[in-house]
């Protein structure tokens, strides 16, 4: 702990001080609370497009087999440009929104591939753009706990350090204060009680 003047100015500094952190801290504790409501959204939804992931891949192995023979690969089905996001911002912290995929499906020659390669097109799209959406929410998981970290920090700083600090500090200077005061009336009794009698006094 600092050492701190135990004067009237530093004891305003240090009332100021507390004022502040104590006003600060419930908005910091809400934060954090917004902060672990919106990763437990997170995760749910992060969970229900894996969940969707899997299904479509379960979906999708039933066509493996069939490019055995094919003349077609899977990879040269669908051609993937990226991924489209938007900015967006929770408890002031920026994370991207998954808004799509720019994907096209590969013209092919209805002649010379499998009627069934449309829906495998279709299906491959699916799984790209399921993956795309769980990498963005994770992401904006990551930034969250990132935030949420400092966060935590700020508020056990406020509530374990800063706070009890600043009482200790203030109860410190008003016990000197005080003490002081107590001092200057004691020696002010003590001069007055020393004061040489005037002699009109003394004749009365």
């Amino acid at each position: 702990m600092a050492k701190i003047k135990h004067t009237k100015t530093e004891l305003k500094a240090q009332t100021d001080a507390l004022k502040r952190f104590q006003r600060f801290l419930p908005m910091l504790q809400l934060k954090k609370q917004q902060l672990q409501a919106e990763i437990a959204g997170i995760s749910a939804k992060l969970a229900e497009v894996q969940k969707r992931e899997d299904v479509a891949r379960k979906r999708l192995e039933t066509w493996i087999a069939l490019y055995s023979d094919a003349t077609v690969s899977p990879e040269c089905l669908v051609t993937f440009n990226g991924v489209r996001t938007a900015q967006g911002n929770i408890a002031g912290v920026a994370i991207p929104i998954y808004e799509g995929i720019d994907v096209e499906p590969v013209l092919l020659d209805p002649y010379r591939t499998p009627a069934w390669t449309d829906d495998a097109q279709d299906m491959l799209m699916e799984l790209m753009a399921l993956r795309a959406e769980g990498e963005v929410l994770v992401r904006q998981r990551e930034l969250i706990r990132e935030e949420l970290h400092t966060t935590g920090q700020r508020v056990n700083l406020f509530e374990k350090v800063k706070i009890p600090e600043c009482k200790e500090n203030i109860r410190v200077i008003r016990i000197f204060i005080g003490d002081e005061q107590t001092a200057a009336v004691v020696r002010g009794k003590i001069a007055k009680g020393r004061t040489p009698v005037k002699k009109e006094e003394v004749d009365e």
